[in-house]
């Protein structure tokens, strides 16, 4: 077990956790947002960071701070907290974002590790090899081999106390992926960035950067804090999270303040387009969008930086109290309506329902049944799978409504879509509480008759009834034919 990350509380594949970050005398509670400092552009000061939006880990980029001969003089001499004026933890990464961009940088990873730790650096970061999405797979491979090399360098580093990531690349392979958790998984580094990322949320594969986030979780271990690069629109934290991703760096409040660009988690608005702020942060109460648009640049920059990081870090505690109270995917599903692209990313983190059931809760609060995707949810899987194993009588009636009266039967089971069929002793206890509309959709019948199919083929010796009210022929057909099945609305079998 590694023993500077700790769980604390899990919903999905999301959790609450705590970092313990030694050199920084701290521990830091996740999922965390990692504001992005250029240390030669201030737009919202480190400090001001701490005290007013409550952060409690940076990052900023030892590159920069070595290739600049006054900055590099001050962080030797004065150290990166003294430099930035910063209490919390601080990251820093290597220079690979340059490395992807300009195709080569001048420094090794001993020599990036090293510099890194002389500067008080909290977590380093080794020159690993950012491959961008579809790219050949042979190139892929050849990338990640090397970024393999380096992580097997990093380890003989002598970085004291100082945490060290193990970036997991791969392209968009998922099994280069998966090799690449396992690899970094078995080192003993500290931290793993899911690294190339950025490319695909640029482009809105927000399906693709789930699957290649999935992949990578398969190879790292449940202990393992994973670090999401570049993610730093709040519209897709949550999704992030549910992935199972802890740390999310964001320069986002600042590159977009500098655009006149206002984050909201429903997306982003150009504050030329707005006459109303639909905020209560203290710069949407003390300002209209006139007051903003008014402004000098340099102040009207610093003022929208200052909202954008409100509204990030406000998201940020609504994803922790979602995991806390047991209704992550659900905020995740609203978020989803938002953009086209993030409804694509939650139907891809649903095909790892799986994956995700492996951490989520047994029991939690409702089950909130709020569109068809919420057939799909871990909880619906969990149940199909547990049916096969009841304990079934010699004639079972399964029906929507009351129990079968007389003794046709031994047993009548209730039959709740999306679950399926279950004991009616079973009716209080989770997720059979699910909040569920009036008008059933066809994915919550057809998740239904899946947990009837189980149950039956698991239970060949059980005669089966099947009572609903009016389910259409097409669900109908999946129900093996030894299954009797009476329409209760009178229609006929």
């Amino acid at each position: 077990m590694r023993e500077c990350f700790e769980l604390r509380d899990a919903d999905a594949g999301g959790r609450i956790g705590e970092l313990t970050v030694p050199r920084a005398e701290t521990t830091v509670e996740t999922p965390a947002l990692l504001p992005v400092i250029n240390p030669n552009l201030d737009t919202i000061s480190p400090r001001r960071l701490a005290e007013e939006f409550g952060a409690e880990i940076l990052i900023t980029n030892s590159y920069i701070i070595h290739g600049t001969e006054d900055v590099r003089e001050q962080a030797l001499e004065e150290g990166l907290h003294e430099l930035l004026d910063f209490p919390g933890a601080i990251m820093t990464d290597s220079g690979s974002f340059q490395l992807s961009e300009y195709g080569d940088i001048d420094v090794t990873t001993e020599e990036i590790l090293e510099f890194q730790h002389e500067i008080g650096s909290d977590i380093g970061t080794p020159v690993d090899i950012p491959t961008p999405p579809d790219v050949s797979r042979e190139r892929a491979e050849d990338e990640l081999a090397t970024t393999q090399e380096r992580l097997e360098v990093a380890e003989d580093v002598d970085t004291g106390d100082m945490l060290v990531s193990a970036p997991v690349q791969g392209s968009t392979y998922p099994d280069l992926r998966e090799e690449a958790g396992s690899h970094a998984d078995a080192t003993d580094l500290d931290v793993f960035p899911v690294g190339a990322v950025v490319p695909l949320m640029n482009d809105y594969r927000y399906d693709d950067m789930v699957d290649a986030v999935a992949a990578a979780k398969r190879g790292l271990g449940a202990d393992a804090p994973v670090h999401l690069f570049g993610a730093g629109h709040p519209m897709m934290f949550a999704l992030g999270v549910a992935m199972g991703c802890d740390l999310f760096d964001s320069a986002a409040y600042a590159l977009y303040a500098r655009d006149d660009r206002y984050l909201t988690v429903r997306g982003t608005r150009q504050l030329a387009e707005l006459d109303y702020l639909p905020c209560s942060c203290p710069v949407c109460t003390e300002h209209s969008p006139d007051d903003l648009r008014a402004l000098p640049d340099r102040d009207r920059e610093e003022e929208l930086a200052a909202h954008n990081l409100h509204v990030t870090f406000e998201e940020i505690r609504r994803i922790k109290q979602a995991i806390r109270a047991g209704n992550l995917l659900e905020l995740v599903e609203q978020r989803a309506r938002a953009h086209p692209a993030m409804l694509d990313g939650y139907r891809a983190l649903l095909d790892h329902a799986a994956q995700l059931e492996q951490s989520d809760p047994v029991s939690k609060g409702s089950f909130f049944y709020t569109s068809h995707e919420s057939a799909r949810r871990p909880e619906v899987r969990r149940h199909h799978e547990r049916v096969t194993r009841l304990e079934t009588p010699d004639s079972l009636f399964l029906t929507e409504g009351e129990p079968a009266r007389g003794d046709e039967y031994d047993e009548s089971w209730r039959v709740e879509p999306p679950f399926g069929p279950f004991p009616r002793a079973l009716s209080k206890s989770y997720p059979f509480t699910a909040e569920l509309p009036e008008r059933t959709d066809r994915a919550a019948l057809e998740a239904a008759v899946e947990g009837v199919v189980r149950l039956v083929e698991a239970n060949p010796e059980t005669e089966v009834t099947l009572g609903h009210w009016g389910w259409p022929d097409g669900v109908l057909e999946a129900v093996p034919e030894r299954v009797e099945v009476v329409d209760l609305m009178g229609d006929g079998d």
